[in-house]
């Protein structure tokens, strides 16, 4: 009887053991949980500009070309909003330099290009007017006469005169003698101061057509230098003239 009393105690301490040992093996720790994955990041902006040429005279145009990546936004100082890529047309009239600034979700970058402007060269120095040849003066400087015993611009020298101060306009350089001259009739000393009246008469004519008065000089010959020699109205017309010719 004992002994199965001993048997008995033997095996319920062997099945409470069992049973402490089964129930620790169920309560372990669970597994730590996995830390969540980062956010994406959003990749950053890129941004270039150029300008060709790089170098301009003023007046002249280059070609300002930039473009972007990971760009929402995107503007050029004195221009303003443009689109992420792009060419325009710039023709500033001093040095300037584009500033370019890009944004995107991925925070924002920017650059630059510089276009120089030059001043434009001078112009070349005009080229020294050809000498006028006497040949040249007497075929487009024409001579104009006067009535009898007058200095007065008669109305058909007007156009003559006209033509003579153009021609003589287009040759800014050329120096103008202006001589006055009479017919046979009448004494030395009042066809001398006729003639000087006449040769004035021209000047003033010349002058107020747009010819510089520092250009022409006058001189008087009287009746001492005749045109034409016969005794007649139609030879002394031809004396009473304001002669043209090139003062050297």
């Amino acid at each position: 009887m004992k002994t199965y009393r001993k048997n008995s105690a033997l095996a319920i301490a062997a099945l409470a053991a069992f049973l402490i040992t089964t129930g620790c093996h169920h309560k372990q720790a669970p597994a730590p949980e996995a830390p969540a994955p980062p956010a994406a990041t959003a990749p950053a902006p890129t941004a270039s500009i150029t300008v060709t040429p790089d170098t301009i005279n003023s007046g002249q145009s280059a070609a300002l070309n930039w473009t972007s990546t990971n760009a929402t936004d995107v503007s050029i100082d004195g221009i303003g909003a443009v689109e992420t890529s792009g060419t325009k047309t710039v023709s500033p009239a001093e040095t300037t330099t584009y500033h370019l600034v890009a944004r995107g979700d991925g925070g924002s970058t920017d650059a630059t290009a510089t276009l120089t402007v030059s001043a434009p060269p001078p112009p070349p120095p005009p080229a020294a007017p050809e000498a006028l040849t006497e040949s040249e003066f007497e075929q487009n400087v024409k001579p104009i006469f006067f009535d009898f015993d007058a200095y007065t611009i008669r109305s058909d020298a007007q156009s003559v005169i006209a033509q003579d101060a153009s021609f003589l306009q287009s040759h800014p350089n050329a120096k103008i003698l202006i001589a006055g001259y009479c017919d046979e009739r009448g004494s030395e000393e009042y066809n001398l101061a006729l003639g000087q009246n006449r040769a004035n008469s021209a000047k003033t004519a010349l002058t107020q057509a747009g010819v510089d008065a520092s250009r022409i000089r006058t001189i008087s010959y009287g009746k001492e230098k005749q045109f034409c020699t016969e005794h007649n109205e139609s030879c002394w017309q031809q004396n009473r003239r304001a002669q043209f010719s090139l003062d050297q």
